[in-house]
């Protein structure tokens, strides 16, 4: 393994499930703004983009359905709903890819992320009944 790989792999070793969650939320949004800005150059690159939001979103999905998730049950439904449309969207993009049409998984990726970033005593509530 390499310098840069081996401090990735220490780093992420060291955060907290929020932490990680909202930068992976900000790389997939990064990857697929640099994608939309790019997309004479960069739409080859797309599938694979959506594919890794989409794994990301069930993922995120999953854990708001375990028993053992300690968000109150209000938002963990809002974000099974957000990711919903996340899944139904990016079917759309993949329907007709425009680079106009990412934007949305973009900002959606970028405000959930702001959001963990900012309260990350969400991750220590007491689960909910």
């Amino acid at each position: 393994m390499n310098g840069l790989k081996q401090y990735s792999a220490a780093e992420t070793e060291t955060l907290d499930q929020v932490s990680l969650e909202s930068r992976a939320l900000i790389r997939t949004a990064s990857t697929l703004n640099a994608i939309k800005e790019n997309w004479e150059t960069r739409q080859a690159e797309l599938a694979e983009a959506l594919e890794k939001n989409r794994k990301l979103w069930t993922i995120i999905a999953s854990a708001m359905q375990d028993d053992d998730c300690p968000q109150p049950r209000e938002i963990r439904v809002n974000i099974v709903n957000l990711a919903l449309f996340v899944f139904k969207k990016t079917i759309a993009i993949i329907a007709e890819p425009k680079p106009e049409s990412l934007g949305i998984l973009i900002n959606i990726n970028m405000n959930i992320a702001k959001g963990l970033s900012e309260h990350p005593e969400a991750a220590k509530l007491e689960p909910v009944p």
